[in-house]
């Protein structure tokens, strides 16, 4: 395939893989109903500086080592897990009964940024997948590194786009998604998902 057909076939596999509902979804859709805009957009920007990070590890090699060493896996895999499973738990022993706003509650709003970054860091699985998916994209004899980064920032760039349609769907249900039960359910019903992820995380395998 010629450069501009490489692109083409990419940006379609990232787009489909971007908007498949997992955990980056549930999060960014769970920080925004409950803990605001500005919250989901950090968690948001974590997750992409985290994809940026994997990038990087796998242009380096560090993405390869992850790949063929089962120790290395395992031990980045059940840190993932552990962190989690410690959000779920958080989020389901411990629901809100409203939405937090920037001057109140900031000490269990926590920062979306960090949130999103530890949890797209702490998944093997993101360095598995670029080390498998990226090189069928990049042309044979052209520069690994410069292309890695720039096969990553597509995905960054679809990554964002697709956080923020998220977050402003959130908007027209703002009213219902602020009523207390809502808010309480939001918490719990992620939390769960979370505890669910970190078991599925925790069994997978390479």
């Amino acid at each position: 395939m010629s450069i501009a057909d490489n692109l083409v076939a990419f940006t379609l596999a990232a787009t489909l893989l971007t908007i498949t509902p997992g955990l980056d979804t549930a999060l960014i859709l769970r920080t925004a109903t409950v803990e605001g805009r500005r919250q989901a957009l950090r968690a948001a920007l974590g997750i992409n500086v985290g994809c940026l990070l994997w990038g990087a590890a796998v242009a380096f090699g560090l993405g390869a080592l992850i790949a063929v060493s089962e120790l290395a896996f395992n031990i980045l895999k059940y840190c993932g897990a552990a962190y989690l499973c410690w959000l779920g738990l958080n989020m389901l022993l411990r629901p809100r009964r409203s939405v937090a706003t920037p001057q109140a509650d900031t000490g269990r709003q926590g920062n979306g940024f960090i949130k999103g970054l530890f949890g797209n860091l702490l998944n093997p699985k993101i360095g598995v997948f670029y080390v498998s998916f990226l090189p069928q994209f990049i042309p044979q004899g052209e520069p690994l590194i410069a292309w890695t980064f720039g096969l990553v920032s597509i995905h960054v760039v679809l990554g964002l786009a697709w956080s923020l349609a998220l977050i402003s769907a959130t908007r027209p249900l703002a009213e219902v998604l602020k009523r207390p039960a809502v808010v309480t359910w939001m918490d719990r019903s992620t939390g769960v998902i979370f505890m669910l992820f970190a078991a599925r995380l925790a069994l997978s395998k390479r």
